[in-house]
Protein backbone atom coordinates (compact mmCIF):
# COMPACT_ATOMS: atom_id res chain seq x y z
CA UNK A 1 0.00 0.00 0.00
CA UNK A 2 1.66 4.00 -1.11
CA UNK A 3 2.03 6.15 1.65
CA UNK A 4 -0.75 8.74 1.03
CA UNK A 5 -0.84 11.36 3.32
CA UNK A 6 -3.72 10.57 5.75
CA UNK A 7 -5.27 12.83 7.95
CA UNK A 8 -7.60 13.31 11.40
CA UNK A 9 -11.49 13.29 9.38
CA UNK A 10 -13.08 14.79 13.10
CA UNK A 11 -12.22 14.56 16.40
CA UNK A 12 -13.47 11.39 17.16
CA UNK A 13 -10.60 9.14 16.48
CA UNK A 14 -11.07 8.26 12.52
CA UNK A 15 -8.02 8.78 10.41
CA UNK A 16 -8.36 8.62 6.67
CA UNK A 17 -6.06 8.76 3.64
CA UNK A 18 -6.26 12.77 2.30
CA UNK A 19 -8.89 11.21 -0.75
CA UNK A 20 -11.15 8.92 -0.94
CA UNK A 21 -13.42 6.94 -3.62
CA UNK A 22 -16.91 7.61 -4.10
CA UNK A 23 -18.43 4.49 -5.58
CA UNK A 24 -21.63 5.97 -6.42
CA UNK A 25 -21.38 5.78 -10.05
CA UNK A 26 -20.27 1.95 -10.19
CA UNK A 27 -24.18 0.97 -10.10
CA UNK A 28 -27.29 2.63 -11.54
CA UNK A 29 -28.98 4.87 -8.73
CA UNK A 30 -33.24 4.88 -8.83
CA UNK A 31 -32.87 2.99 -12.30
CA UNK A 32 -30.51 5.43 -13.69
CA UNK A 33 -26.43 5.12 -15.04
CA UNK A 34 -26.08 8.50 -13.46
CA UNK A 35 -22.55 8.85 -15.21
CA UNK A 36 -23.12 7.08 -18.27
CA UNK A 37 -23.26 2.95 -18.34
CA UNK A 38 -20.92 1.37 -15.37
CA UNK A 39 -19.01 -1.62 -16.03
CA UNK A 40 -18.61 -4.52 -12.42
CA UNK A 41 -15.24 -5.53 -13.81
CA UNK A 42 -13.90 -2.29 -14.22
CA UNK A 43 -15.12 -0.74 -11.28
CA UNK A 44 -13.59 -3.52 -8.73
CA UNK A 45 -10.37 -2.95 -10.40
CA UNK A 46 -10.52 0.72 -9.63
CA UNK A 47 -11.50 -0.07 -6.14
CA UNK A 48 -8.32 -2.67 -6.05
CA UNK A 49 -6.15 0.15 -7.81
CA UNK A 50 -7.27 2.64 -5.31
CA UNK A 51 -6.66 0.47 -2.07
CA UNK A 52 -3.18 -0.77 -3.26
CA UNK A 53 -2.23 3.14 -4.08
CA UNK A 54 -3.41 3.97 -0.23
CA UNK A 55 -7.01 5.33 -1.21
CA UNK A 56 -8.92 2.70 1.43
CA UNK A 57 -11.38 5.12 2.17
CA UNK A 58 -14.60 3.94 0.20
CA UNK A 59 -17.72 5.62 0.17
CA UNK A 60 -21.31 4.34 -1.16
CA UNK A 61 -25.13 4.37 0.34
CA UNK A 62 -27.85 1.37 -0.07
CA UNK A 63 -29.59 3.64 -2.21
CA UNK A 64 -26.88 3.47 -4.96
CA UNK A 65 -28.80 0.38 -6.82
CA UNK A 66 -30.39 -0.03 -4.24
CA UNK A 67 -27.83 -2.16 -2.50
CA UNK A 68 -26.08 -3.38 -5.44
CA UNK A 69 -23.43 -0.65 -4.57
CA UNK A 70 -22.73 -1.87 -1.07
CA UNK A 71 -22.53 -5.61 -2.62
CA UNK A 72 -20.19 -4.69 -5.32
CA UNK A 73 -17.93 -3.13 -2.79
CA UNK A 74 -18.59 -6.58 -0.70
CA UNK A 75 -17.38 -8.39 -4.00
CA UNK A 76 -14.76 -6.06 -4.61
CA UNK A 77 -12.36 -6.00 -0.83
CA UNK A 78 -13.09 -9.78 0.10
CA UNK A 79 -10.73 -10.89 2.33
CA UNK A 80 -9.32 -7.40 2.32
CA UNK A 81 -12.21 -5.58 4.78
CA UNK A 82 -9.52 -4.86 7.71
CA UNK A 83 -7.67 -2.82 4.93
CA UNK A 84 -10.66 -0.67 3.71
CA UNK A 85 -12.69 2.03 5.74
CA UNK A 86 -16.54 1.78 4.36
CA UNK A 87 -18.38 4.53 4.68
CA UNK A 88 -22.09 3.87 4.21
CA UNK A 89 -25.50 6.06 4.15
CA UNK A 90 -29.24 4.93 5.04
CA UNK A 91 -32.31 7.39 4.89
CA UNK A 92 -33.57 6.69 0.86
CA UNK A 93 -36.05 3.64 1.96
CA UNK A 94 -36.21 0.75 0.89
CA UNK A 95 -38.83 -1.82 1.25
CA UNK A 96 -38.16 -5.63 1.95
CA UNK A 97 -38.51 -6.17 -1.50
CA UNK A 98 -35.60 -4.03 -2.21
CA UNK A 99 -37.70 -1.03 -3.41
CA UNK A 100 -37.58 2.67 -2.74
CA UNK A 101 -40.70 3.71 -0.87
CA UNK A 102 -39.78 7.91 -2.10
CA UNK A 103 -39.71 8.26 1.58
CA UNK A 104 -36.95 9.51 3.74
CA UNK A 105 -36.77 7.02 6.78
CA UNK A 106 -35.00 8.14 10.15
CA UNK A 107 -36.89 6.43 12.59
CA UNK A 108 -35.30 4.85 15.08
CA UNK A 109 -36.56 1.18 13.84
CA UNK A 110 -35.68 1.96 10.54
CA UNK A 111 -32.00 2.86 11.42
CA UNK A 112 -31.50 -0.81 13.06
CA UNK A 113 -33.25 -2.55 10.05
CA UNK A 114 -31.13 -0.19 7.49
CA UNK A 115 -27.71 -0.98 9.59
CA UNK A 116 -28.62 -5.05 9.88
CA UNK A 117 -28.95 -4.83 5.82
CA UNK A 118 -25.48 -3.30 4.97
CA UNK A 119 -23.71 -4.58 7.03
CA UNK A 120 -25.01 -8.05 4.89
CA UNK A 121 -24.70 -6.32 1.91
CA UNK A 122 -21.14 -5.61 2.98
CA UNK A 123 -20.64 -8.63 4.50
CA UNK A 124 -18.79 -7.34 7.37
CA UNK A 125 -19.70 -7.23 10.86
CA UNK A 126 -18.67 -3.44 11.11
CA UNK A 127 -19.40 -0.17 9.53
CA UNK A 128 -16.94 2.11 9.76
CA UNK A 129 -18.80 5.65 8.96
CA UNK A 130 -22.29 5.19 9.38
CA UNK A 131 -24.13 8.50 7.67
CA UNK A 132 -27.94 9.77 7.49
CA UNK A 133 -28.50 10.43 3.86
CA UNK A 134 -30.92 12.92 4.14
CA UNK A 135 -32.53 14.37 6.76
CA UNK A 136 -36.52 13.01 7.67
CA UNK A 137 -38.30 15.81 8.57
CA UNK A 138 -41.00 13.72 10.13
CA UNK A 139 -38.89 12.20 12.97
CA UNK A 140 -36.59 14.48 15.28
CA UNK A 141 -32.85 14.40 14.91
CA UNK A 142 -32.40 13.51 18.03
CA UNK A 143 -33.99 10.28 17.82
CA UNK A 144 -32.63 9.13 14.47
CA UNK A 145 -29.09 9.77 16.32
CA UNK A 146 -29.95 8.20 19.50
CA UNK A 147 -30.70 5.19 17.23
CA UNK A 148 -27.34 5.24 15.64
CA UNK A 149 -25.61 6.12 18.47
CA UNK A 150 -27.10 2.33 19.80
CA UNK A 151 -25.36 1.11 16.74
CA UNK A 152 -22.13 2.15 17.99
CA UNK A 153 -22.26 1.00 21.60
CA UNK A 154 -23.41 -2.55 20.36
CA UNK A 155 -19.98 -2.14 17.76
CA UNK A 156 -21.91 -2.30 14.65
CA UNK A 157 -21.05 1.42 13.48
CA UNK A 158 -17.88 2.53 14.40
CA UNK A 159 -18.21 6.82 13.83
CA UNK A 160 -21.44 8.65 12.38
CA UNK A 161 -22.16 11.72 10.42
CA UNK A 162 -24.78 13.16 8.66
CA UNK A 163 -25.05 14.49 5.21
CA UNK A 164 -26.63 17.38 3.38
CA UNK A 165 -27.69 19.02 6.91
CA UNK A 166 -27.65 22.63 8.08
CA UNK A 167 -25.88 23.83 11.45
CA UNK A 168 -28.94 23.84 13.45
CA UNK A 169 -29.46 19.95 12.75
CA UNK A 170 -25.58 19.24 13.04
CA UNK A 171 -25.88 21.17 16.48
CA UNK A 172 -28.46 19.37 18.03
CA UNK A 173 -27.44 15.72 16.40
CA UNK A 174 -23.85 16.28 18.24
CA UNK A 175 -25.32 16.77 21.26
CA UNK A 176 -26.58 13.27 21.39
CA UNK A 177 -23.72 11.20 20.09
CA UNK A 178 -20.41 13.35 18.94
CA UNK A 179 -20.39 13.45 14.91
CA UNK A 180 -16.75 12.32 12.90
CA UNK A 181 -18.20 13.86 9.56
CA UNK A 182 -20.62 15.50 7.97
CA UNK A 183 -21.11 15.44 3.64
CA UNK A 184 -22.13 17.60 1.50
CA UNK A 185 -21.80 18.50 -2.02
CA UNK A 186 -18.45 21.05 -2.42
CA UNK A 187 -16.48 22.45 -5.00
CA UNK A 188 -14.89 25.26 -6.77
CA UNK A 189 -18.51 25.70 -8.50
CA UNK A 190 -20.24 24.48 -5.40
CA UNK A 191 -19.31 26.39 -1.87
CA UNK A 192 -23.17 26.83 -0.64
CA UNK A 193 -21.44 25.74 2.89
CA UNK A 194 -18.98 27.95 2.99
CA UNK A 195 -21.75 30.57 2.60
CA UNK A 196 -24.23 29.39 5.17
CA UNK A 197 -21.26 29.30 7.50
CA UNK A 198 -21.80 25.41 7.90
CA UNK A 199 -17.88 24.77 7.19
CA UNK A 200 -17.43 27.02 10.21
CA UNK A 201 -19.59 25.54 12.43
CA UNK A 202 -18.15 21.77 12.02
CA UNK A 203 -14.97 23.26 12.48
CA UNK A 204 -15.75 24.95 15.88
CA UNK A 205 -17.50 21.64 17.02
CA UNK A 206 -14.27 19.42 15.77
CA UNK A 207 -16.17 17.52 12.89
CA UNK A 208 -14.77 16.51 9.97
CA UNK A 209 -15.55 17.49 6.20
CA UNK A 210 -16.39 15.31 3.56
CA UNK A 211 -16.58 16.94 -0.05
CA UNK A 212 -18.62 14.82 -2.77
CA UNK A 213 -18.74 15.81 -6.12
CA UNK A 214 -15.31 17.74 -5.48
CA UNK A 215 -15.08 17.84 -9.47
CA UNK A 216 -18.45 19.73 -9.64
CA UNK A 217 -20.13 16.47 -10.94
CA UNK A 218 -17.28 16.00 -13.67
CA UNK A 219 -17.35 19.78 -14.86
CA UNK A 220 -13.78 20.24 -13.76
CA UNK A 221 -12.53 17.08 -15.13
CA UNK A 222 -12.62 19.50 -18.31
CA UNK A 223 -13.38 16.84 -20.59
CA UNK A 224 -16.86 17.83 -20.85
CA UNK A 225 -16.91 20.64 -23.59
CA UNK A 226 -20.48 20.85 -25.07
CA UNK A 227 -23.66 19.63 -23.44
CA UNK A 228 -23.84 16.53 -25.99
CA UNK A 229 -20.69 15.28 -24.61
CA UNK A 230 -22.70 13.62 -21.92
CA UNK A 231 -23.63 10.25 -22.64
CA UNK A 232 -27.71 10.34 -23.45
CA UNK A 233 -28.94 8.60 -20.23
CA UNK A 234 -26.40 10.26 -17.97
CA UNK A 235 -28.47 11.63 -15.21
CA UNK A 236 -26.42 15.31 -15.45
CA UNK A 237 -28.22 16.14 -18.25
CA UNK A 238 -30.90 17.05 -15.89
CA UNK A 239 -29.03 19.51 -14.13
CA UNK A 240 -28.75 22.94 -14.60
CA UNK A 241 -25.18 23.57 -14.41
CA UNK A 242 -25.27 21.59 -17.62
CA UNK A 243 -27.94 23.37 -19.30
CA UNK A 244 -28.07 26.21 -21.72
CA UNK A 245 -26.33 29.81 -21.11
CA UNK A 246 -25.09 28.40 -17.78
CA UNK A 247 -22.93 25.75 -19.51
CA UNK A 248 -20.98 28.20 -21.92
CA UNK A 249 -20.84 30.13 -18.66
CA UNK A 250 -18.93 27.29 -16.73
CA UNK A 251 -16.76 26.76 -19.42
CA UNK A 252 -15.83 30.53 -19.29
CA UNK A 253 -14.57 29.94 -16.01
CA UNK A 254 -13.35 26.62 -16.31
CA UNK A 255 -10.69 27.83 -19.16
CA UNK A 256 -9.44 30.02 -16.13
CA UNK A 257 -8.81 27.57 -14.04
CA UNK A 258 -7.27 25.35 -16.93
CA UNK A 259 -4.97 28.56 -17.31
CA UNK A 260 -3.82 28.01 -13.50
CA UNK A 261 -3.90 24.32 -13.73
CA UNK A 262 -1.47 24.62 -17.05
CA UNK A 263 0.87 26.85 -14.87
CA UNK A 264 1.38 24.15 -12.37
CA UNK A 265 1.84 21.37 -15.34
CA UNK A 266 -0.96 19.21 -13.19
CA UNK A 267 -4.76 18.78 -14.68
CA UNK A 268 -8.16 20.89 -13.94
CA UNK A 269 -9.23 17.70 -11.26
CA UNK A 270 -5.90 17.87 -9.74
CA UNK A 271 -6.06 21.48 -8.95
CA UNK A 272 -9.38 21.17 -7.82
CA UNK A 273 -8.93 18.60 -5.44
CA UNK A 274 -5.74 19.84 -3.86
CA UNK A 275 -7.75 23.00 -3.32
CA UNK A 276 -9.92 20.96 -1.50
CA UNK A 277 -7.38 19.00 0.45
CA UNK A 278 -5.81 22.81 1.01
CA UNK A 279 -8.95 23.52 2.74
CA UNK A 280 -8.59 20.48 5.31
CA UNK A 281 -11.67 18.73 4.10
CA UNK A 282 -11.75 15.24 2.19
CA UNK A 283 -12.35 14.76 -1.24
CA UNK A 284 -14.42 11.84 -2.09
CA UNK A 285 -14.40 11.75 -6.17
CA UNK A 286 -15.63 9.31 -7.87
CA UNK A 287 -14.79 7.18 -10.93
CA UNK A 288 -15.13 3.87 -11.85
CA UNK A 289 -11.82 3.92 -13.90
CA UNK A 290 -8.34 2.91 -12.43
CA UNK A 291 -6.45 5.77 -14.43
CA UNK A 292 -8.93 8.32 -12.64
CA UNK A 293 -8.32 6.82 -9.65
CA UNK A 294 -4.30 7.17 -10.02
CA UNK A 295 -4.88 10.89 -11.57
CA UNK A 296 -6.67 11.76 -8.17
CA UNK A 297 -4.46 10.28 -5.97
CA UNK A 298 -1.88 12.18 -7.43
CA UNK A 299 -3.41 15.19 -6.46
CA UNK A 300 -2.54 14.40 -2.24
CA UNK A 301 1.24 15.70 -3.40
CA UNK A 302 0.14 18.93 -4.76
CA UNK A 303 0.90 21.99 -3.27
CA UNK A 304 -0.79 25.69 -3.22
CA UNK A 305 0.40 28.70 -1.49
CA UNK A 306 -1.98 30.94 -0.07
CA UNK A 307 -1.97 32.86 -3.10
CA UNK A 308 -2.62 30.11 -5.25
CA UNK A 309 -5.94 29.38 -3.17
CA UNK A 310 -6.59 33.45 -3.05
CA UNK A 311 -6.18 33.18 -7.04
CA UNK A 312 -8.21 30.15 -7.51
CA UNK A 313 -11.12 31.58 -5.27
CA UNK A 314 -11.16 34.84 -6.99
CA UNK A 315 -11.58 33.05 -10.13
CA UNK A 316 -14.92 31.86 -8.74
CA UNK A 317 -15.81 34.03 -5.96
CA UNK A 318 -18.22 32.84 -2.95
CA UNK A 319 -22.00 33.39 -4.28
CA UNK A 320 -21.01 33.18 -8.11
CA UNK A 321 -23.85 31.49 -9.95
CA UNK A 322 -22.66 27.98 -11.70
CA UNK A 323 -26.36 26.55 -11.60
CA UNK A 324 -28.85 24.92 -9.13
CA UNK A 325 -27.07 21.71 -8.36
CA UNK A 326 -30.44 19.64 -8.71
CA UNK A 327 -32.49 19.79 -11.01
CA UNK A 328 -35.45 20.39 -8.13
CA UNK A 329 -33.71 21.79 -5.24
CA UNK A 330 -36.69 21.05 -2.40
CA UNK A 331 -34.84 17.95 -2.19
CA UNK A 332 -31.97 19.96 -0.32
CA UNK A 333 -32.51 20.73 3.27
CA UNK A 334 -29.12 22.63 3.83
Amino acid sequence: MSSIKKAKLGSQGLVVPAIGLGCMGMTEVMGMDMYGQANEAEAIATIHRSVELGGNFLDTADMYGPEKNEQLIAKAIAGKRSDCIIATKFGYEIDDSGNYTNKINGSKSYVKKAAERSLKNLNTDYIDLYYLHRLDKNTPIEETVEAMSELVKEGKVRYIGLSEVGSETIRKAHKIHPLTAVQTEYSLFERQVDELKITDTLKELGIGFVAYSPLGRGFLSGEIQHPDDLPKDDWRRSLPRFQGEQFYKNIELLNEIKRMANEKNITTSQLAIAWIIAKGHLPIPGTKRPKYVEQNIQATNVELSGEELSRLESIIPLGTNTGDRYADMNTVNL
